[in-house]
């Protein structure tokens, strides 16, 4: 259930069997979140909100409803771009280089642009479009030489070497920048 609140905007409201009292936390989308016993009703939710607003507003780090929905578009709007172009630029290096893999995902994580799983499924971060195409590259190419070496070893290295010349420097170049939407 989804609370409108004029001072912290769309308040998240999760009910849960097992809880015994209301929470209030932040989710990771900055929106402030509630969770509820199971049986709660939205009035009563609505009240413990307006009853609680001090304590929330002095003890939890809400981010402004403008940013949210600034922050929502940006992520739609990243979303599509990723998934018009990465799948056919993964596709494009894993062709190319002779990778296979099962799957591939999207992500918005806030701390990896990418990530591979022994099950050979590719998480890519929408953030990636955010940066140069040389970026984006290494990092698709980095996610696949995992589909051959499941850790940071120098046989893994070697194998980003062999296909980006110049990781070193791309890597990092990539520390000035952030995955987070």
């Amino acid at each position: 259930m989804i609370i409108q609140d004029a001072e912290f905007g769309e308040v998240i409201v999760r009910r849960n069997a097992l809880s015994t009292g209301i929470k209030f936390s932040v989710s990771t989308s900055g929106r402030l979140q509630m969770t509820v016993p199971g049986h709660t009703r939205e009035f009563l939710a609505k009240r413990f909100l307006e009853t609680h607003r001090a304590v929330i507003r002095e003890k939890l780090p809400v981010k402004d409803p403008a940013n949210q929905r600034a922050r929502d578009a940006k992520k739609k709007m990243l979303t599509k771009k990723a998934k018009g172009y990465l799948p056919y630029r993964l596709d494009f290096w894993a062709q190319k280089y002779g990778y296979t893999y099962e799957k591939l995902r999207f992500s918005h994580a806030g701390t990896r642009w990418g990530s591979c799983t022994s099950q050979r499924v590719i998480s890519l971060n929408i953030g990636l479009m955010q940066l140069p195409e040389v970026l984006r590259d290494y990092v698709i190419l980095h996610e696949l030489a995992h589909l051959n070496h499941m850790d940071h070893s120098e046989a893994f290295w070697r194998e980003v070497g062999e296909h980006d010349a110049k990781y070193l420097a791309h890597r990092k170049a990539l520390k000035a920048y952030s995955p987070g939407v």
